[in-house]
């Protein structure tokens, strides 16, 4: 047990313009996501616009300030003492000379939101063990965080578009339409797609509802029918043909595994 892990974390909010009185640092890792508004974060060698979506660490002992225009609202957690299992996600996202800034997409940042409030209620309760639950939140945050945050900065517009594509499972991935939205040429806006998320658009598309049909089957009594239908697909036939395609049985074989398991 690591009885010397310490996981602050709060909601920081602000109703108007306002700015950290200068430079600081302090001795925990700072993880902060902005939930809400626009911002600014300044470190020693440069500076990073912020707007809602982005992800800064920052390492222990860095002197950094950030500032906030208009209302701002922010995710914060510091950390001390870190389990080594935990240090081994975080230097997937870490940089040890200097902060990092990473984005998620406006539904990614909604989940992070919901993962965020129940870790923080959680916390402020009874705990048995209190310990193993700051450990077992902090690697699902730390992991969640892993998984969907893109590096690069043009990330918000194309994760808006990919946010689109799994908005809209029941229509067709229209390249023309996301490309002139993005300020892209089509040829461009392909091939950031493909930088950010290392699959196509049509792709990526294919995943989303692939990962849906299994939600929906596996949680829902909805007919099968229902289901193919409501990720795009308008035959019962077509939508079985697709998912034995790609997962070697039919969605009710499926389904029936996953009643049984």
């Amino acid at each position: 047990m690591h009885s010397e892990f310490q996981n602050r974390s709060f909601i920081g909010t602000g109703d108007s313009d306002w700015q950290d009185p200068g430079f600081h640092s302090h001795e925990t890792l700072e993880i902060s996501v902005l939930m809400e508004g626009r911002g600014l974060f300044e470190w020693n060698d440069g500076k990073q616009m912020l707007e809602a979506g982005h992800i800064i660490i920052v390492p222990a002992n860095m002197s950094h300030r950030f500032e906030g225009f208009g209302k701002s609202r922010y995710a914060v957690i510091h950390l001390a003492a870190i389990p080594p299992r935990i240090k081994d996600l975080l230097r997937k996202l870490v940089n040890e000379d200097k902060p990092v800034v990473f984005t998620l997409s406006r539904l990614d940042k909604d989940r992070f939101g919901r993962l965020f409030r129940e870790w923080l209620r959680i916390r402020s309760s009874h705990l048995k063990e209190k310990q193993w639950n700051y450990i077992a939140w902090t690697e699902v945050i730390v992991l969640f965080l892993l998984e969907h945050s893109r590096k690069d900065q043009q990330a918000l517009t194309i994760t808006s578009a990919a946010d689109y594509i799994r908005e809209n499972l029941q229509q067709g991935v229209q390249i023309s339409a996301m490309a002139e939205l993005a300020g892209l040429s089509e040829a461009g806006f392909r091939r950031l797609f493909e930088q950010i998320y290392h699959m196509s658009p049509k792709h990526y598309q294919q995943q989303c509802r692939m990962a849906e049909a299994k939600w929906l089957l596996s949680s829902a009594d909805k007919d099968i029918k229902e289901i193919a239908g409501q990720i795009g697909f308008a035959r019962l036939h077509s939508f079985s043909q697709w998912f034995k395609q790609t997962e070697g049985i039919s969605p009710s074989e499926w389904r029936k595994q996953q009643q049984r398991g």
